[in-house]
């Protein structure tokens, strides 16, 4: 029972040492990355909190709900085999793409900084389903280009359907940022898959035709485009928000003005707590801390990479690739905008920003990774009893052999 408990905590899992090093690795950068996320949220949230609230803990106290249920789906996943999670996947992405939807109808949708893509279901927190959705849908992209051959028309068109309905309902919310984040995550998935080219040259030709139509018909968009051409021709309107977080970022120096001591954060730089929280980071802890969490960035990468190489079978691998894209893209999309890189969208930064969605996906994309390790270094370790009651190779079988069924 108390061996129940302990696997319970990450940190207590005493069965985590027989794990392969890769799945240890994450498993503690995963964590390291969480450690320093809040670290960042709790300087960067108090000021506004507490002008708020009165109660500078508010925003920090609400991210901690949000990372225990994060770490209770973590759990779940690391712990459960790959075939059941696919299993789960389907349903998974058609409920949230409803919940996505919903976001859309009249008085359902809850709308912040002019995007509607939040919605409250009666005594249930505030929820984002397009963040929530990235799991499922990683976990469905690699089923269904994983066993693409063996797939029926019906079936391919089906699905190339419902992740088209997705991405549409992300771009309508308007969430241009993420709706091309999952866009690239589905078409890597494709590509690692060894789609036809002429199919994935298709894909994305389209991609970049719906996303220069987005921004054609939303003026808003086309002003973040100029305003990020030059932020400083307008630096009190347009340009406001990547002008203060280029401030806080250039304010940093080498080491950073200590942690706490931002003054951007200050009611200065906009969504300081979410969106530019990077912009705070680098403030305080210059660009030695920028630095150093792009080299964990790097880390994560390359373990993941690792990961996906040594995977059991393509749906495994396809699984890795994509929550590394997700996890790590996203977070180079968010510091790409912070310092100025990138137009200006409204990405969270993966562990960092607040947000109890954002959060939760996050710990489950981390756990599918953990998770293929896992299978990956428990498929090396065969018995020989083992090996003669199962005869082939084990790494070429397929987790979705019944895929033409669905």
């Amino acid at each position: 029972m108390a061996a129940d408990i302990r696997r319970l905590i990450p940190f207590l899992d005493p069965t985590v040492s027989e794990w392969a090093a890769e799945a240890r690795w994450l498993r503690w950068l995963t964590f390291l990355w969480l450690f320093v996320g809040l670290t960042a949220l709790f300087s960067a949230s108090y000021p506004i909190a507490n002008s708020e609230f009165g109660d500078g803990l508010y925003y920090f106290k609400r991210q901690l709900i949000a990372v225990a249920l994060g770490l209770a789906g973590f759990n779940l996943i690391v712990y459960s085999p790959l075939r059941y999670l696919f299993k789960t996947a389907q349903w998974g992405v058609i409920l949230l793409l409803g919940l996505l939807w919903l976001t859309l109808a009249p008085g359902v949708g809850t709308t912040i900084n002019g995007a509607t893509r939040w919605i409250s279901l009666g005594p249930v927190p505030i929820i984002q389903p397009s963040e929530l959705i990235k799991p499922f849908f990683v976990l469905q992209s690699a089923r269904i280009f994983g066993n693409w051959p063996r797939l029926t028309n019906k079936v391919r068109l089906t699905w190339l359907g419902i992740f088209g309905a997705m991405l549409l309902g992300i771009l309508l919310q308007p969430n241009l940022s993420t709706t091309a984040l999952c866009g690239m995550t589905l078409w890597l998935v494709a590509l690692a898959a060894n789609l036809p080219a002429l199919q994935l040259g298709a894909t994305a030709i389209g991609g970049m035709l719906l996303a220069v139509s987005s921004i054609s018909f939303r003026e808003y968009q086309r002003r973040r485009i100029m305003s990020f051409l030059n932020p400083w021709a307008d630096p009190l309107q347009d340009g406001y928000q990547l002008v203060q977080s280029l401030l806080a970022v250039g304010s940093g120096g080498i080491w950073g003005v200590g942690f706490g001591m931002s003054q951007q954060k200050l009611f200065y730089l906009p969504i300081q707590y979410s969106d530019f929280i990077f912009a705070v980071f680098a403030e305080e802890f210059g660009l030695v801390g920028g630095f150093s969490l792009l080299l964990m960035l790097a880390a994560y990468s390359t373990v993941a990479l690792r990961v996906a190489m040594k995977a059991r079978n393509v749906e495994s691998q396809l699984v890795a690739i994509g929550a590394m894209v997700v996890l790590v893209g996203q977070s180079l999309l968010n510091i790409g905008v912070a310092t100025g890189v990138l137009p200006t969208t409204g990405l969270p930064l993966p562990f960092f920003s607040y947000g109890g969605s954002s959060m939760v996906g996050s710990f489950l994309l981390a756990g599918l990774l953990i998770r293929v390790a896992r299978e990956s270094s428990e498929a090396e370790v065969v018995s020989l009893d083992g090996r003669r009651k199962q005869p082939g190779k084990p790494k070429l079988r397929s987790n979705n052999s019944n895929a033409q069924s669905e």
